[in-house]
């Protein structure tokens, strides 16, 4: 066969195109929604960060999960947490955001070799030829470790990801001092209000990730000949 292999590597690139797309509009709508409501994206941040931290702690007192994994996972959700006290802006240079980006693949890393390693094994009865062996009833399964990485791992810090600004996209407004390192006067907040009322929105992280890989793709696209790009002229 020559056509059907063909057509589902085909089929696999058609698929992962959408999958991306979807993705990137998701992260897109996201970012939309908690640019017009801070207050309550905080406020469920916060709840969600605090509720993990009680899974954290049931999953240590009744399903023995190691003690120090769980006291790093609620340590890491603590300083996720801090970066809330000046939400939605944050600063990329902030020793707390650094300290929270290295907890996150730190957290991925040991909880990952964690279910990885077989389980401690038992004496069995019985058979001398076969002395220790492996519960397999004990063992968690596919459905249980991507669950709690889901939640227990990757759901808070891409909430944040999805919530916080930058601080280089951030317009000056009062209160932006620490994301920009700049005083900005009443005058200036005016002049560089983006929409009607006076309210001035901050570029999430996300969305200002999703507007440079389109933009990535249009200028190289246009070079390369795809399409042409508009190049009118503005006197």
């Amino acid at each position: 066969m020559w056509i059907l292999p063909l057509l589902g590597y085909l089929g696999v690139i058609v698929g992962f195109a959408f999958l991306t797309l979807a993705i990137a509009s998701g992260l897109y709508y996201l970012s939309e929604l908690v640019e017009e409501h801070t207050v309550l994206a905080r406020r469920l941040l916060t709840r969600l960060i605090y509720s993990i931290i009680v899974i954290q702690i049931l999953l240590s007192l009744f399903d023995r999960f190691p003690f120090f994994l769980s006291a790093l996972s609620i340590v890491s959700h603590l300083v996720y947490a801090s970066n809330l006290r000046r939400f939605p802006i944050v600063k990329l240079s902030d020793p707390l955001f650094v300290l929270s980006c290295v907890l996150v693949g730190l957290n991925h890393w040991l909880w990952f070799r964690h279910f990885s390693k077989p389980l401690p094994a038992s004496r069995s009865a019985g058979n001398w030829r076969q002395p220790y062996q492996v519960n397999v009833e004990d063992m968690p399964t596919f459905t249980e470790v991507a669950s709690y990485f889901g939640i227990c791992v990757w759901l808070v810090p891409f909430a944040l990801f999805v919530s916080l600004s930058a601080g280089e996209n951030v317009l000056p407004s009062m209160g932006s001092e620490y994301a920009t390192g700049e005083h900005v006067s009443t005058a200036g907040l005016a002049r560089n209000a983006l929409s009607i009322d006076g309210k001035v929105k901050n570029k999430g992280m996300a969305k200002a990730l999703v507007d440079g890989a389109r933009d990535w793709v249009m200028e190289n696209g246009e070079v390369m000949g795809f399409w042409r790009g508009d190049r009118t002229r503005r006197f």
